[in-house]
């Protein structure tokens, strides 16, 4: 489990194919490494990764072809930044919400404000029944709280201290994220699915949930 805080930054140095999937070498500072002994679990881009290796200067994660298919690795450019996190211990302070790294879907930054002001991002339709207005959100391992909740977009609030301190100073309309709904969220729906059937996510998805 992550919490969505965003104190660790760094850089995919390189992404090679391997049989039923592709391996990431990502550069990070000491203090990061630290955490990424063989074995250990890493939120990268929201992503829940194991490390498998690691040196002085970075750690290298193995990729399914589902987790390809179902987050950005497979698009991000070599050099990119990327956010890191390790895993929440016991007795460490949650001041985000609990994330999983499990991604639901990507998304995609439809518009963003300058300085302090509100950032709108496509979603899956199939992500509506899971969120909801001052709802939490992971958007590429960050915990957001959404400001208003469509069926296929929805809107956060930024503040310039986020923004200049993670990878959303350099994105423009149009780049791709990886999205997790909150887990609560996750699990109401599924409730209702198989008490209700599946109509009842079909009108969440038409109307969203208010």
């Amino acid at each position: 489990m992550f919490t969505g805080l965003i104190r660790h930054l760094g850089t995919l140095e390189a992404r090679a194919p391997r049989q039923g999937g592709a391996r990431l070498r990502i550069s990070a500072l000491p203090d990061l490494l630290e955490r990424a002994e063989r074995g250990a679990s890493i939120c990268v881009n929201g992503a829940c990764l194991t490390a498998v290796a690691r040196d002085g200067r970075s750690f290298e994660a193995d990729l399914s072809q589902e987790t390809l298919l179902k987050t950005t690795f497979g698009q991000l450019s070599i050099g990119e930044m990327l956010h890191l996190e390790p895993s929440l211990r016991v007795g460490d302070p949650l001041d985000g919400h609990l994330v999983s790294g499990h991604v639901d879907g990507v998304g995609r930054l439809v518009e963003r404000a300058e300085g302090e002001g509100i950032w709108r991002f496509s979603m899956p339709i199939e992500l509506a029944p899971m969120c909801a207005a001052k709802g939490s959100i992971t958007i590429d391992g960050i915990s957001l709280t959404m400001v208003d909740c469509g069926r296929e977009d929805f809107s956060v609030a930024l503040i310039p201290e986020t923004v200049s301190h993670t990878r959303l100073a350099t994105m423009r309309p149009g780049s791709q994220v990886n999205l997790e709904a909150d887990p609560i969220g996750r699990f109401v729906a599924r409730t209702l699915a198989l008490r209700q059937g599946d109509a009842t996510l079909s009108r969440f998805a038409q109307d969203g949930w208010q």
